[in-house]
């Protein structure tokens, strides 16, 4: 029978969310609680990596977590941005979220088409001319600064903020019937939120081929791989395996 759930989301802003439906229509209790957070990472971690934020024409942002932290540290260090500055973002949205921090005029932003690195590097390609500054979190691949190289373009990657494990006790999880994972991302930081995880009869239930790779990786069991709508996908399993 599964009754409790945790979703390892944050809970939905909109209280129309299907999330909400399909717990009223199932007698369900949902949990949102996501396994990691964002932090920002100290102005002296910062300081460490000897970084010059004024010795770079352009800042380069993949999400608006990289955004929050940026600005949050060029307060801290009281940086005040030139007029001047550029901003290039992996999509229109994340360059929008700028306009919470700074005001800028349309020609001193640029943003990628299809929220790719591929796509945002062809743009930066066609500003060679700029010392390019990008915020990441401290986990990330290599593949974006290899790309930059081979574009030859004149770029400093610097860690501004770091993925933790959020806030659980050393069970908590046996709590729950079902939970939900959406990335692989997720399923890592549910080994690290419980070392001594051990799935028995807890179904998880997963979005995506990435992460039922992962899943499966990990030693755990895959018992739904949702497919189309995420609800959807939910209530038919919920039900047939509280017919049982």
């Amino acid at each position: 029978m599964i009754k409790k759930i945790l979703v390892s989301q944050p809970a939905p802003s909109s209280d129309k969310s299907p999330y909400f439906d399909l717990a009223e229509r199932n007698a369900l209790e949902l949990t949102f609680k996501p396994f990691i957070r964002i932090e920002g990472i100290s102005t002296r971690e910062f300081r460490d990596q000897r970084v010059n934020i004024l010795a770079h024409t352009a800042i380069v942002f993949n999400s608006t977590n990289a955004i929050d932290h940026f600005f949050t540290l060029c307060k801290e260090l009281r940086v005040t941005l030139p007029e001047d500055m550029k901003y290039f973002g992996l999509s229109e949205k994340i360059v929008l979220y700028i306009q919470k921090y700074v005001q800028y005029r349309k020609r001193k932003v640029f943003f990628g088409t299809t929220g790719r690195w591929p796509d945002l590097i062809s743009v930066m390609a066609r500003h060679k001319q700029e010392k390019y500054l990008i915020p990441l979190s401290d986990v990330h691949n290599n593949e974006i600064g290899e790309m930059l190289e081979q574009k030859k373009l004149n770029h400093t990657e610097c860690v501004m903020y770091r993925t933790v494990p959020s806030d659980f006790e050393k069970d908590e999880y046996k709590k729950y019937d079902m939970i939900l994972l959406f990335t692989p991302t997720g399923v890592n930081s549910l080994k690290q939120n419980f070392p001594d995880f051990e799935q028995g009869e807890l179904r998880l239930a997963c979005f995506g081929e990435a992460t039922a790779k992962a899943i499966e990786d990990a030693g755990l069991r895959v018992d739904l791989k949702g497919t189309g709508s995420i609800a959807g996908s939910l209530e038919e399993y919920i039900r047939e395996q509280n017919q049982e």
